[in-house]
């Protein structure tokens, strides 16, 4: 069911949606959360799609916040354009779109509060453009997480060089989140090769290679480099193309994990035939599904964007 409340205000919208409820029983209570999506105009669909297949694991109020551009707002008013979505259009949520012009535009914690669900944790998330400052920003400072992705920045590196000057607590990145699966094949790569006899003490080099304008890619050689001790060397190859190789060198071999296409890697380590492993890119509903599993601070995210990042050493590739 799709509602619309044109020209309104948060106070008559979080009335219908009460009236929905009494009258049908089709908003259900039982919320776990409040995800406040700060989408940008024309992105909005695809950050609803992903909270919606998020929420049938963590049942949620979504509200979605959309600055409208000058050029269409309505009079240059200070008007707001509501949307109700509960049962089959909104997963296991309930979905509030909100499209805001003038003062509106800029989303504030007085402007949802008459939304948010008593009692319930705040997560928000922002899809593309996120503050300098997520914490330090109105919603971010009473929400318990706060969901950046410097993937979709303007300038990635430098995004991602601004949370680590900026991390506070109860941040994180969804360039780190697509990492989980690297990390843990990494892991019990690691696990397999002290198992055999390996010593990961001596590790001397640790390089990874990736996309220029990955995040993720300077995120695992951080996340590296505060594991072993030992400086990245993080190569950069063409856009696009995400992490494509993973090497630590030590006395006794080479552990390597590479990732030739976007599905399928090779892990190497002496002594041992190639593994083939499905390793492909996790996409945006999985990755939001994981990070709302999670309301506490994510501490090794923050090693890493304060202390790992600094320990790596980027080169052009050859």
């Amino acid at each position: 069911m799709i509602v619309d409340l044109p020209d309104t205000t948060t106070a008559d919208v979080n009335k219908k949606l009460m009236s929905l409820r009494d009258e049908g029983g089709v908003v259900a209570l039982g919320r776990v959360l409040t995800l406040v999506v700060l989408a940008s105009e024309g992105s909005e669909e695809e950050a609803i799609e992903a909270a919606n297949a998020a929420s049938r694991e963590h049942p949620c109020r979504i509200i979605v916040h959309v600055p409208v551009d000058a050029a269409e707002a309505v009079d240059d008013a200070d008007r707001m354009d509501a949307q109700i979505r509960v049962g089959g259009d909104a997963g296991a949520a309930e979905v509030v779109v909100l499209r805001c012009s003038g003062v509106l535009a800029d989303p504030d914690e007085p402007l949802l509060a008459a939304l948010l669900l008593p009692d319930a944790p705040i997560v928000a998330w922002w899809p593309r453009r996120a503050p300098v400052n997520a914490a330090a920003s109105s919603i971010g400072a009473i929400a318990h997480r706060r969901i950046t992705d410097t993937g979709n920045a303007a300038d990635p590196l430098a995004a991602l060089g601004r949370i680590g000057q900026t991390y506070t607590a109860g941040d994180t990145d969804l360039a780190w989140t697509r990492l989980t699966n690297w990390r843990l094949q990494l892991a019990a790569a690691v696990d397999e090769f002290l198992a055999d006899g390996g010593d990961v003490s001596t590790v001397d080099a640790i390089r990874v290679e990736g996309a220029e304008d990955s995040p993720s890619t300077m995120l695992l050689a951080g996340w590296l480099s505060l594991r072993f001790g030992v400086e990245a060397a993080v190569s950069d190859q063409p856009p696009g193309l995400g992490i494509g190789l993973v090497e630590i060198r030590t006395a006794s071999g080479s552990v390597m994990l590479s990732r030739p296409d976007t599905a399928i890697a090779t892990l190497s380590m002496p002594g041992q035939a190639d593994q083939h492993i499905a390793l492909p890119k996790r996409t945006l509903q999985e990755c939001l599904a994981e990070e709302l599993r999670r309301l506490d601070p994510d501490e090794v995210f923050g090693e890493v964007v304060t202390e790992g990042l600094p320990l790596c050493r980027r080169e052009q590739a050859a």
